[in-house]
């Protein structure tokens, strides 16, 4: 295999915008958010074509699959020619029921709760 059929996982990670920065990605393979087939992956693991990750972003755990290799950070426009989503839905779904459960509504044009509402919602959120 040549230097340019394979990648570094954290460069590739990043190149695909799956991290912001570089050292994001390496922080991530180092504490073991990126596994292959179970197993944490090192920053300095190489990438091939056809390797299936598992990346935890957060509470979303994403599965991607590699379609290609690059060394440069690509628009987002071209991310899907350089990788296969395999995330199943019901992990998407599970990810926008939190982000609802922990966002308040309030009908606009409201404002900001006064101090005897904030202690309401703070005892309605059972934070006494």
């Amino acid at each position: 295999m040549t230097e340019k059929e394979s990648v570094r996982i954290d460069k590739w990670l990043w190149a695909v915008r799956l991290y912001k920065t570089r050292s994001l990605a390496t922080e991530a393979c180092k504490a073991g958010k990126v596994k292959i087939e179970g197993q944490s992956v090192k920053p300095s693991r190489e990438v091939k074509v056809g390797d299936v990750y598992t990346i935890n972003l957060g509470t979303l755990n994403k599965t991607v699959e590699v379609k290609a290799c690059l060394h440069n950070r690509v628009s987002a426009k071209l991310v899907p020619d350089y990788l296969t989503d395999l995330t199943p839905p019901e992990e998407y779904e599970r990810q926008q029921m939190i982000r609802e459960m922990n966002s308040e509504k309030r009908p606009k044009g409201t404002g900001r709760p006064t101090k005897l509402e904030r202690r309401l919602i703070d005892r309605m959120k059972n934070k006494n």
